[in-house]
C-alpha cells in the first residue's frame, strides 16, 4: 500500500479577535484621550480574544484520493486549505506533504494583477517549479480549456470574475501537480464550466493518478467528484468517510443543529441588492422545518435593493440527499419582475413543489442575479426541513417513501364510464 501523499496531526490554527468599543459618535475628548492610550498601548476602549479557527485536526490522505471538505461557514475549511496551500502558517501541529501543490481558493489568489493573461500562466508554471519548456507543451491546452484566447495578452486586472477563475483552473489543473486544491471559488463560473471542471478533475484523479482537495457548499458536485469526506464543525473533523456517508452525517447532524426557522444574513452595503433574511412557513405563514407530505410548503424571501436595478431575479434550489431536484427563478412565469425594481426592501413567497415524498430536503443555494450576468449575492446550505407521512392512516404509512421518484402525485381518478359483460 503506498504511503500518505498528506498526512495532518494534531493542526491547529489560532487568530486573535479585537473587539472595539460602542459605535457611538465620541466627543473631541474622548479622540485625545483614546489617542494617548494607543501611545501608551493601553488603550482601554478595546478588548480581544483568542479563536481557533482550526484545532487537533488530524488526518491521511494518500495519492489519488478525490476528498471533499464540507462544513457550515466558520467551520475551518478554507483556513484548513491555505495551511496546506502554504499562504498562512499553522500555531500548532505537523503537516507532511510529498508533492507539488497549486491551488484555487479565491478569485485573484495566484495571478499577478499588471501580467497578461499569457505571462500569468509562465509565472504559475515557475513557482510550480516547471521550466519553460514543460510549461509550452502545456500552453495551447491550458488556452483552449480556460476558452481565453482573445484576452491572453490582456492584463488579467481586466478580466471579469468568470474569466479570471476559468483561465486560474486551467493553469491549477494542467500543469501537473501531483495535489490540486480547490476552494467554493468555482461557483463564480457559469453552469457548463463547473461541469468542465468536475470532469477535469475526475481526469487527473482517476486517469493520472493526482490527488484532489475539494471544498463546497454544493452537496451534489461533492457526491460527483469525491470518493472521501471530511466533516469539518467548528474547527474540528466531526466525521471522515466516504463521501456519501460524510453527505449524510452533514446532512442528519450538522445541518438540523439549526432549529432557527428564519435564517438571517450579514448584510454587506457593497452590494446593489442583497438577501436580507428567508423563511419556510405554512398556509397560515407559521414558521417551521417540520412538514406534513400533503401540508403545502411556502419559502418567504426578503431583499434590499439599495439602488435602481433592472433584470433582477431570486433564484432557489431545491435538494434531496445531496441531489439537486431542481432550480427555480421568480421570474419563471413573471417576465415583469425582469423591470425595474427601486430601492426599498421587497418581500417574495413562492409555493415550493407540492406534494414531495416523506424525507430530508434541504434549500441548498438562494440568490440573486441579473439575467445573463450572473448572481452577484449567493446564499448556500439556507435550510434543512423535513417531510413526514403524519397525516396517513397507519395501513398507508410509508407508502410514499417506498416509491421512486422524488414526488407524490396527489391524483383523484375520475370514473368515466362502466360496462358490463353479457
Amino acid at each position: 500500500m503506498s504511503s500518505p501523499i498528506i498526512e495532518i496531526n494534531n493542526l491547529s490554527k489560532k487568530f486573535v479577535l479585537s473587539h472595539e468599543g460602542g459605535s457611538r459618535n465620541k466627543t473631541f475628548r474622548e479622540v485625545l484621550t483614546d489617542k494617548a492610550a494607543f501611545w501608551n498601548r493601553k488603550r482601554s476602549s478595546g478588548a480581544s480574544e483568542d479563536f481557533w479557527a482550526l484545532k487537533d485536526v488530524s488526518f491521511t490522505v494518500n495519492p489519488g484520493d478525490r476528498v471533499g471538505i464540507i462544513g457550515r461557514n466558520g467551520a475551518g475549511k478554507s483556513t484548513l486549505l491555505k495551511i496546506l496551500s502554504r499562504i498562512t502558517e499553522p500555531s500548532m501541529g505537523e503537516i507532511c506533504i510529498k508533492g507539488r501543490v497549486a491551488s484555487l481558493l479565491e478569485v485573484g489568489t495566484g495571478f499577478h494583477p499588471e501580467l497578461t493573461g499569457r505571462e500569468n500562466i509562465f509565472l504559475n508554471g515557475a513557482i510550480l517549479g516547471m521550466s519553460r519548456m514543460e510549461i509550452k507543451s502545456k500552453f495551447d491546452e491550458i488556452v483552449a480549456f480556460a476558452e481565453t484566447e482573445r484576452f491572453l495578452d490582456t492584463p488579467v486586472k481586466r478580466y471579469s470574475s468568470g474569466m479570471y477563475v476559468r483561465l486560474a483552473f486551467a493553469v491549477a489543473a494542467h500543469l501537473d501537480p501531483e495535489i490540486l486544491v480547490v476552494d467554493e471559488v468555482l461557483a463564480v463560473g457559469d453552469a457548463q464550466f463547473q461541469k468542465k471542471c468536475l470532469g477535469k478533475m475526475q481526469d487527473v484523479s482517476q486517469s493520472e493518478g493526482r490527488t484532489v482537495l475539494f471544498v463546497s457548499h454544493q452537496l451534489g458536485m461533492v457526491k460527483t467528484l469525491c470518493d472521501k469526506g471530511i466533516v469539518l464543525q467548528k474547527g474540528q473533523v466531526a466525521f471522515s468517510g466516504t463521501s456519501s456517508a460524510s453527505i449524510d452525517y452533514y446532512i442528519n447532524n450538522s445541518l438540523e443543529k439549526n432549529n432557527e426557522t428564519e435564517c438571517f444574513f450579514a448584510e454587506d452595503t457593497s452590494l446593489n441588492a442583497q438577501i436580507i433574511s428567508c423563511k419556510l412557513t405554512n398556509t397560515a405563514n407559521e414558521g417551521q422545518l417540520r412538514f406534513d407530505v400533503f401540508e403545502q410548503i411556502y419559502l418567504q424571501v426578503t431583499y434590499v435593493v439599495r439602488k435602481p436595478l433592472s433584470g433582477m431575479n431570486i433564484c432557489y434550489a431545491l435538494d434531496k440527499n445531496a441531489e439537486t431536484i431542481g432550480y427555480s427563478f421568480d421570474t419563471d412565469f413573471n417576465e415583469s419582475l425582469l423591470s425595474q425594481r427601486d430601492p426599498g426592501v421587497y418581500t417574495f413567497r413562492v409555493k415550493l413543489p407540492h406534494p414531495l415524498k416523506a424525507g430530508q430536503y434541504q434549500i441548498s443555494t438562494l440568490s440573486l442575479g441579473i439575467v445573463n450576468l450572473g448572481a452577484f449575492n449567493v446564499e448556500q446550505n439556507v435550510f434543512s426541513f423535513e417531510v413526514v407521512e403524519e397525516s396517513f392512516d397507519p395501513t398507508y404509512k410509508s407508502f410514499s417513501s417506498n416509491r421512486d421518484g422524488m414526488m407524490v402525485f396527489n391524483n383523484e381518478w375520475e370514473q368515466l364510464s362502466y360496462n358490463a359483460y353479457e
